[in-house]
This record gives C-alpha cells, sequence and structure tokens, in this order.
C-alpha cells in the first residue's frame, strides 16, 4: 500500500473551513474521507467515531463537549448514524458561530439531508470526497489499473487483480447487507441485488424505470426510489439531457452511469484487462470512467450534460457554464479516435466552438478546426481548468 496520497478537493474543504462554521465532508464509504481530515495539519481536530459505542458516549451532553473543546475543530464521523444530533448542533453552532468549528463526515443519505437542510440551513458547507481521480495516483499507478480497478483506495492498490477484484465484491455484498439498510433502504435483499445487478448491464443507457419494473415486478414508483437511494449512496450517477433550442425531437430521459467503474466491472466479473477489453460493456465503461473524472475533476464549478436526437445527432458530455454550453466532447476507446457524424452535428446544434475527442491516448492534435483530439488527464489538467475560473 502507498504511503498518504494528497486529494485534490483539500484545498476546497480548507477554504470552506475557513468561512464555514460547518463543512460536511460526504462521500461513499472506503474512499478515504478520515484519512482526508487526519492530514489536516493545520486544524486542532478532536475525532469521534458515531459507529463506536465508546465515542458516542461522549456525546451524552453535546453542550459540554462543544464547550470543553470550544477552540478545536470537532469531526463527527458517519454522522447519518446519529441523526438526533443536528438539532443539538444547530444550538451549538448558533452559540458560536466560529469558522472551522465542526466537520461532518458522512454517507451521505436522505435522512441525512433532510436532518441537515432542515437545522443547519445557513450554517454549513457540503463538500464530497470521490474515489481516487487520476490525476491524484498518477504517480504512483498507470489508467488502465484505475480504470480497471476503480478508485477505492483498498481495490485501487490491492497486491493484484484478483485480491482487488474480491475486495471490490465484499465491499458491494457489504453495501447490500449493511450500508443501504442503515441508509433507509428497507427493501427485500434479493431484489435490491438484482436491481444493483441490472443497473450494471444497463451502465450508460437511458433510464427506464419502466423496464426495471416489469423485470423485478414492483411498481414503477417503488424502482425509482431504489434508484433515489442508490444516488444518494454515491453508487450511480444520472446524466441528464440537454434541451438546445433546436426543432427536433430529443431523447429527454437521462442517462445512468456506474459512477466507479471497478464496481462496475465487479459486477461484471471482469478480473483484468483482457477480460474487460473482450467484453461488450468496454466502451460504456470508458464512457462513464471519463465522464466521472471530470465530475470529480470540475468539483461541481461546471454542469454536464448529454444531447442526443431521434435523428441521429449525439454528444457524449456537454460542459455548461452559466445556462451556456462552452465545450462538446466526444467520448472514444481507439487509439486512432474519428469523429463521428452525429458528433458535428450535434455540436451544431449546441453551438460549441470549443470541441474535443477524450481517448486513452497521450497525444494531442487538431482533426478539423475547434475539434481537438486529446488524452484524459492532459484534458483534466490542462484543458478542463479553462471553464473552470
Amino acid at each position: 500500500m502507498v504511503n498518504y496520497i494528497e486529494r485534490h478537493i483539500k484545498k476546497e474543504l480548507l477554504s470552506l473551513l475557513s468561512y464555514f462554521p460547518a463543512v460536511g465532508l460526504v462521500g461513499a464509504r472506503q474512499v478515504g474521507k478520515t484519512t482526508l481530515i487526519r492530514h489536516l495539519d493545520s486544524l486542532d481536530l478532536v475525532y469521534v467515531d458515531l459507529e463506536d459505542d465508546r465515542d458516542r458516549i461522549k456525546l451524552s451532553d453535546p453542550h459540554l463537549f462543544f464547550e470543553l473543546n470550544r477552540e478545536k475543530c470537532v469531526a463527527l464521523d458517519e454522522v447519518q448514524q446519529m441523526p438526533e444530533i443536528f438539532r443539538q448542533l444547530r444550538g451549538i453552532i448558533d452559540n458560536d458561530r466560529r469558522p472551522g468549528k465542526l466537520l461532518l463526515l458522512g454517507s451521505a443519505s436522505p435522512e441525512l439531508l433532510r436532518q441537515s437542510s432542515e437545522s443547519l440551513a445557513g450554517r454549513i458547507a457540503y463538500l464530497e470526497l470521490t474515489p481516487f481521480l487520476f490525476p491524484e495516483i498518477k504517480d504512483h499507478t498507470d489508467w488502465k489499473t484505475h480504470w480497471l480497478r476503480g478508485g477505492f483506495p483498498l481495490s485501487l492498490f490491492a497486491s493484484d487483480d484478483s485480491q482487488s477484484l474480491k475486495w471490490r465484491k465484499n465491499f458491494i455484498r457489504s453495501y447490500l447487507e449493511r450500508d443501504l439498510p442503515s441508509l433507509g433502504l428497507g427493501a427485500d435483499f434479493v431484489v435490491i441485488r438484482r436491481f444493483w445487478q441490472m443497473l450494471a448491464g444497463e451502465n450508460g443507457g437511458i433510464w427506464q424505470a419502466s423496464k426495471f419494473a416489469k423485470a423485478l415486478g414492483i411498481a414503477h414508483a417503488t424502482v425509482n426510489k431504489y434508484f433515489s437511494y442508490f444516488e444518494n449512496a454515491f453508487m450511480v450517477r444520472t446524466l441528464q439531457p440537454w434541451f438546445a433550442n433546436v426543432s427536433k425531437r430529443l431523447v429527454k430521459s437521462p442517462k445512468v452511469y456506474h459512477r466507479d467503474s471497478g464496481l462496475l466491472h465487479a459486477w461484471l466479473d471482469l478480473e483484468n484487462l483482457n477480460t474487460l477489453l473482450g467484453n461488450t460493456a468496454v466502451g460504456p465503461s470508458w464512457e462513464g470512467y471519463v465522464i466521472e473524472q471530470i465530475y470529480g475533476w470540475s468539483m461541481g464549478q461546471i454542469e454536464l450534460y448529454f444531447y442526443r436526437t431521434h435523428q441521429g445527432a449525439e454528444c457524449d458530455l456537454i460542459l455548461v457554464k452559466g445556462n451556456k454550453p462552452v465545450a462538446s466532447i466526444e467520448i472514444k476507446f481507439s487509439m486512432s479516435p474519428v469523429p463521428s457524424k452525429g458528433f458535428y452535428i450535434a455540436t451544431e446544434d449546441i453551438g460549441t466552438s470549443d470541441n474535443y475527442i477524450i481517448y486513452p491516448g497521450d497525444d494531442v492534435y487538431p482533426v478539423k478546426q475547434g475539434f481537438l483530439v486529446v488524452g484524459l488527464n492532459k484534458f483534466l489538467e490542462e484543458y478542463l481548468p479553462n471553464y473552470l475560473t
């Protein structure tokens, strides 16, 4: 296992802590939230693990505990395990609005978000920690390993591909048996497992709740409820369609992606790169991987959409700033990518002058005026920042 790796969001986290009395650091389990805060050397930190009964006792009288640690930053880990604490935190913060007083860590859930929005509105800022993004770990491994294994630290830095896959399969089982129920999803284990497996099979496709409902024998509304829990648990992401002002029939349903490529590959039982490359899921997997890296690296500073018409025009990703498209992206898993006719048509509909074809290679070259072929890491570090300022 490698030593501590600096996280991309650290600077933004410290900035929020310098202004807000409370900051919520959320993300899936095992992404490294606790490790990150333990490396915030500028903070005088008191750490409380709310899954540990010994630590929960410390908060029997929250007001006294915070008074005794008045000059410190109190970090409450897995805060969704103690939702009743939010009502107490409101008064504690209002009595002392000092920035950086409170750091809440948790696996987001509908209950967590509801409690915090009611009790801490105007007092808290949220920031998400994703699994490792490629620029963060490029000095420790290559993009192929990162794509195959995903960004969860214990999967990414396992001794070999077999051990990595075992870790991810156990992670999935733990999420099904323990974490999703703890977030409030009290559905049948077998049904939820089939639901998640179906999501893996539909990765990169248009969301069709009716298809899932029919296959699982459950109501349409129940399917959407399940999906909401998976979104709140950071397992899947929806990419919404962009509605350009054109007189064409547009696809209006969102696309669905697994957020971590390694978990997707675990569901598909793809242990190594060769089995991945030989599977029909390789294209959608690469597309979802690229999209998630852009999402994570941009830290919410830009909006992302896709565009598709029933006439064949298609753009995998649109970067939108201030309700204006600023760049269009086609994602190709090929070392000699050729932009599709549908992409050219889509860029005319969307009206972007900056257009990119992101591929697995390292070279950068134009294929036409306003159309640039570029590798993922170079796009993240050199081109994407131009749209985030």
